[in-house]
């Protein structure tokens, strides 16, 4: 049930100023700014009219004496769940002086007390350091739509501004911004989504206003002289099973029964390299310390399913939905096996199966990720 917490549909509304943005600040005054994007389709950087884009070129063009670095690290069909693994690779270590996180939708039929942990997790990382300023941004689904139009703030959204209260970050509300276009008549439905979810040019630059805007409030302000000490510190956590310890488990620890592959893998921008194979019985197996598992394979219509048990229990087969937009491969999709159990060593066995039903296509079997949560 969404929470029905109401708001003014104003520009306060939409824009959530916390703390300044004192590392892009730093950056700018430095000549070299380094942008951060993770996210879901919304964010994708391939489409290439993506909302970033608008607000890569209006901070280009506001500074052109600086040099803009864009580490644009979304992927579609993807969480936090995922984002937390992957963001010392593709944000932390690329040095991003301001990442803008963007899983409202994406994680808002995963259940809140996991996306909490994950999102925590994810935030947590990406402040550890104190090199880069947080923002979030609220994209809209259609499953918002009766929430918003009443007033309300959806669940989603309600649980991300939650965790930029108690951590002092910001937040834009795009998908705000974008139905008050809707509603004074600046801008069309099918002009902002015209596949429902999905903005392209318009909708995009909708969204992308937004940012812009807070970008402008929080630029034009004098900047702080100093920062504060309780300012720069970080927060004591929400939730104590916050997966910001989160990390990969190299593939060369993973045991192997069978024509299996590691391969550098040049099919998905993301992934450095997979553990392949598509037969039918090849099996693998790892040790782990910790209280949760995360794998993350290429998958698509042509991948196998996997069964697999965990300390010698019972085998498990999984079984993945292939809705009608599943590609044949190349979708970088994330598997929980378990996030709740007892901390300290545990085995994983896992063996390549086929799915049996009409949508599995195929025994590819490309292992991308083993994720630990200690």
């Amino acid at each position: 049930m969404e929470r029905r917490l109401l708001v003014h549909m104003d520009m306060k509304s939409i824009l959530r100023h916390r703390s300044p943005l004192l590392r892009l600040r730093t950056a700018i005054a430095s000549g070299e700014v380094r942008l951060g994007f993770i996210g879901g389709s919304i964010t994708d950087a391939r489409p290439r009219h993506n909302w970033p884009e608008p607000v890569i070129a209006w901070l280009a063009e506001t500074y052109p004496q600086v040099r803009v670095y864009v580490e644009n690290a979304a992927i579609g069909a993807t969480g936090s769940e995922l984002a937390v693994f992957r963001a010392e690779h593709d944000l932390i270590d690329r040095g991003c002086d301001i990442v803008f996180v963007d899983y409202a939708v994406n994680d808002h039929d995963i259940p809140r007390d996991k996306r909490m942990r994950t999102r925590e997790g994810l935030i947590r990382k990406l402040l550890s350091d104190g090199r880069r300023d947080v923002v979030l941004a609220h994209t809209f689904c259609q499953s918002f739509y009766s929430t918003m139009d009443e007033g309300g703030v959806p669940d989603s959204i309600a649980d991300f501004e939650e965790l930029a209260e108690h951590y002092r970050i910001g937040s834009v509300w795009m998908g705000l911004y974008a139905m008050e276009e809707v509603r004074k008549g600046r801008l069309r439905w099918e002009e902002w989504l015209p596949d429902g979810l999905h903005p392209t040019e318009r909708g995009s630059l909708s969204y992308a206003q937004s940012v812009i805007a807070f970008l402008q409030n929080e630029l034009s302000e004098p900047s702080p002289i100093v920062e504060t000490a309780e300012a720069s510190s970080m927060p004591e956590p929400l939730n104590p099973f916050h997966w910001e310890q989160a990390y990969s488990l190299s593939l060369s620890e993973i045991r192997t029964e069978g024509p299996w592959v590691t391969r550098r893998w040049p099919h998905v921008e993301w992934i450095d390299q997979v553990l392949d194979t598509s037969a039918i019985g090849a099996r693998l197996s790892f040790q782990f310390v910790g209280r949760g598992l995360s794998l993350g394979f290429d998958f698509g219509n042509y991948s196998s399913e996997i069964r697999y048990r965990l300390d010698k229990g019972p085998w498990m087969t999984s079984n993945r939905e292939r809705l009608d937009w599943c590609p044949d491969d190349g979708w970088y999709r994330i598997y929980s096996i378990a996030d709740d159990l007892p901390v300290g060593p545990h085995e994983f066995e896992m063996e390549v199966v086929h799915g049996d039903t009409k949508d599995c296509r195929g025994t590819n079997c490309r292992l991308a990720l083993v994720g630990i949560i200690p």
